[in-house]
This record gives structure tokens, sequence and C-alpha cells, in this order.
């Protein structure tokens, strides 16, 4: 029998560290484009990300919701299954972090899900229409609306700043780019933060502290995952802005400026009517579609073919590793290694972060 009062309070804490790797991971979604552009320097731009992170995360619940009742049976459910899951999650957080590659934190999540729950209950528990529904197609349709909209503003901007002066355009569009990459943040924190709600939100339902008929999710619960996500948003993911912010395409300040705002508006979109796709997806589809309206080669498309495999291998690989875990966690002594094994990686993670941050205040 499971304890759960222990490992629900254990499945609370490993979520809002999720919550902020996941805001170190994504800090690049709503700042790597103004930072690449000189439009904000690094500290104020995560600033910035940070607090409208924060105020996203209070605008809706609908994501959270998809997140609690529509990806996996509640009554299949188990805090240990949760904790495995996380631990899944949160290692390939860690993994693409470390390597640069800015993955999916939001298919790392479902992907954990999916892996400790399918192994658990012979994947009887997965509710398989409603991931297909609500988080594969509109994930497939984000990065598309994102590239679309991307090339679409930045070629309708360049027409009506035809007459600017280059010198004049750039100060203005810097300008304008507080805007949107502030847009973006705030968009970033309702449709990610969300997804750490909707979990916990899981947990309290499986274990009867919230009522699936009258479903809301607790204030407290909102605020400790726009917390996280805050904190671990103004801590950054340097590596992957460096590769989401000048390794893919060197962007211009009203290409930066029109990958931020379709990027964002997609983004509301979505989190208005619940669908948890990926912001890491949606900016670097909107960053190829700014980018390459000045010249398709100004893309490296090697690069951008690199993130679309990590994209695709993002939920199959956290669910293979939140299956491990479940199945380490059932052995003798294994749930002494597990909680070892995690409390290792995030502490070398901690480490390499903070050198990280050192580097990048020596250099700015």
């Amino acid at each position: 029998m499971e304890d759960v009062s222990i490992l629900l309070v254990a499945v609370v804490v490993f979520a809002l560290i999720f919550d902020f790797t996941n805001g170190f991971h994504d800090a690049a979604n709503a700042i790597a484009t103004s930072v690449s552009t000189r439009a904000l320097s690094p500290r104020l731009a995560v600033l910035i990300a940070a607090s409208l992170n924060f105020v996203g995360a209070f605008i809706s619940v609908e994501v959270a919701t998809t997140i609690a009742k529509g990806i996996v049976d509640v009554s299949d459910v188990t805090m240990t299954i949760l904790l495995c899951g996380l631990i899944g999650t949160i290692t390939w957080n860690l993994i693409t972090w470390y390597l640069g590659l800015p993955t999916s934190s939001s298919h790392a999540l479902i992907g954990g899900m999916i892996g400790s729950v399918g192994v658990a209950t012979a994947f009887g528990g997965i509710k398989w229409e409603s991931i297909i529904e609500k988080v594969i197609i509109p994930s497939g349709v984000a990065p598309i609306a994102g590239l679309i909209g991307g090339a679409f503003i930045a070629i309708a901007v360049t027409w009506a700043a035809k007459n600017l002066t280059p010198r004049f355009a750039n100060r203005l569009f810097r300008t304008l780019q507080v805007g949107s990459a502030s847009f973006m943040a705030f968009t970033h924190g309702q449709n990610d933060a969300q997804k750490t709600m909707g979990l916990i939100a899981l947990a309290l339902l499986s274990t009867g502290h919230l009522s699936a008929d009258n479903f809301e999710v607790p204030v407290w619960v909102i605020a400790s995952a726009a917390g996280s996500m805050a904190v671990g948003t103004y801590v950054g993911g340097w590596r992957i802005i460096r590769t989401l912010g000048s390794k893919i395409v060197k962007l211009e300040p009203h290409q930066g400026f029109a990958a931020e705002t379709a990027a964002g508006t997609t983004l509301f979109i979505a989190g208005q009517v619940g669908f948890p796709v990926s912001t890491t997806h949606t900016i670097s589809g909107a960053i190829l579609g700014a980018g390459a309206t000045k010249r398709l080669s100004a893309v490296r498309w090697g690069i951008a073919g690199q993130i679309m495999v990590a994209w695709v291998i993002t939920l199959p690989a956290s669910a293979l590793m939140a299956a491990i875990a479940y199945g380490l966690v059932k052995l003798p002594g294994g749930s002494i290694i597990l909680s070892a094994a995690i409390v290792t990686v995030i502490t070398l993670a901690w480490i390499k972060m903070r050198r990280q941050r050192e580097k990048t205040r020596a250099s700015s």
C-alpha cells in the first residue's frame, strides 16, 4: 500500500521542480529573439520574462483541465505512477538542456505520464483519443501556424517600413520587441505553467482532495506553479537561448518582432481553448518563418533539422524514462536508488547552471 499523504507531498514537490526546469528550459521561448537582436539585455529580458510568466499563469485554467482530466484515467492513477512520470520528465528536460536542444517540456510531461501510466496499466489507463485530439494534432498545427504567421508579419512590417532608414527601423523594432517579447512571456506563462497545475490537480483528484464533477484548480496550486516557473525563468537556460536566438537564424529586429508576435498569438489562442501545445515548437516555427523571409539560405536548416528530430523523440524518450523509473521503483531498494539518482542529476545540473550564469555575467 502507498503512504498517500507522503507521496502526494512528493508529487507536488517534484511537479514544482519540473515547473522550475520548464522555466529555465523554456526561458529561451520568450527572450531569445529579443536578446539576439539586442532589443533587450539578457538580464532585463529574463526579469521581464519571469514576471510575465508569473502573471500569465493566472489568466485561465483550460490547459490545466486538459492535463488533469484529458490525458489519463484518474481512477488508474496512483502517486507512485505520477512520481515516476515526473522523474522521467525531469530527466529528459535536464538532458536536453545540457545538450542545448530546445525540446518541448510539454511533450516531455505528457510522455512521462504516458510512460508510467502505460507500464502500470498495460496502456489501458491512457485516453488515446483525447491525446490525439487535444495534444498531437494541435502540437502539429501550432508550429505551422507560427511559421506562417512569422513569415506573414515579417513581410508585412518590411513593406510598411520600406521608406524608413535602416537605422531608424532597427531602433523602432527593437522598441516594439519589448512589447512582443513581453506578450510571448505572458502567453508562455498562460500555457506552460498550467501544465504543472494540471498535474498537481490530477494528483489531488486521484486522492479525493478535488471533485471531478466540480473541478476547480485551487489558488495555492496556481500560485505555486506560477512562482516556480518564474524563478526557473529568471535563472535562465542560456545554452538553449544561444541555440534558439542565433544558431538557427540570425534575426533582424523586425523579424524578431514578427516571430514573437506570431508565436504569442498562437499560444494565446491555444491557451484559451485548452490545448497544451509546445511553446518551444511554436516559437521555433515562427523564427524559421520570419528568418526565411530574407532568404532561405539565411536559415541553418541542419540545426533546424536536429531540433525537429529532438521534437519527434521527446515524447517517447520521456515515456521510456518514466517507464524505467516505475520498473525500478518496484524492485527491492529501487526507491532509494532512484531517489539518489534524481537528486544527483538535479545537483549536477544546478552546479552547471550556476557556472553558466557566471560566464554570462562575465561576458555581459
